[in-house]
């Protein structure tokens, strides 16, 4: 406070000096009064006295609840940030999981599909292989009844033929032995 009043004693002896100009008219709006200007400092200290008391403490108020109010944004940003960055990795985690779940669930279906092709392969081969060696067995049946039936014409064929060469009555079961003891000769192949 002293050094305001020392401030206001220098301004008041600067506005002596001036003022103490013996050509100068005292009617000017220009002029320099002591009084006037002590008075008006006086009030200008009041009205600071004043508005510090009730005007500045509201302002002050305003502008800190202000402040306080965006460092509170500030910090509910940078916590919703926080946020936003711990469900950003929560859902990458989801996505690389479901991505291992897929991949597993591919690699599985093919096991499956690789699994179901071998196991009709192998029963088409055991089809086959069964139906050859049914077809074999057939033709191994077929091919023994041809020969009996062959074996049958050609003893009939011969006993004809023999009767015809030797024009000899012999009876058919003496023939039918004779023939059947030359087939037996013949290989079988």
């Amino acid at each position: 406070m002293s050094l305001a009043y020392i401030y206001l004693a220098k301004f008041y002896n600067i506005l002596l000096f001036i003022s103490n100009d013996p050509h100068e008219n005292k009617d000017t709006l220009l002029s320099v009064e002591p009084g006037l200007l002590i008075w008006t400092i006086i009030i200008f200290f009041l009205l600071l006295l004043i508005l510090k008391k009730y005007a500045w403490g509201p302002l002050l108020k305003s502008l800190n609840d202000r402040e306080q109010g965006i460092k509170d944004s500030v910090e509910k940003a940078e916590y919703l940030k926080q946020e936003a960055e711990k469900i950003l990795a929560q859902n990458k985690q989801l996505l690389a999981k479901a991505d291992e779940d897929a991949r597993k669930v591919i690699s599985e279906g093919k096991e499956l599909a690789e699994k179901l092709r071998n196991d009709l392969i192998s029963k088409t081969n055991d089809d086959t292989a069964r139906m050859i060696a049914q077809a074999k067995s057939e033709i191994e049946r077929e091919k023994v009844a041809a020969m009996n039936s062959l074996k049958d014409e050609i003893a009939n064929l011969a006993v004809q033929a023999a009767g015809k060469i030797i024009d000899e009555n012999l009876d058919a079961a003496k023939q039918r032995k004779i023939i059947d003891g030359f087939i037996g000769k013949i290989p079988q192949n």
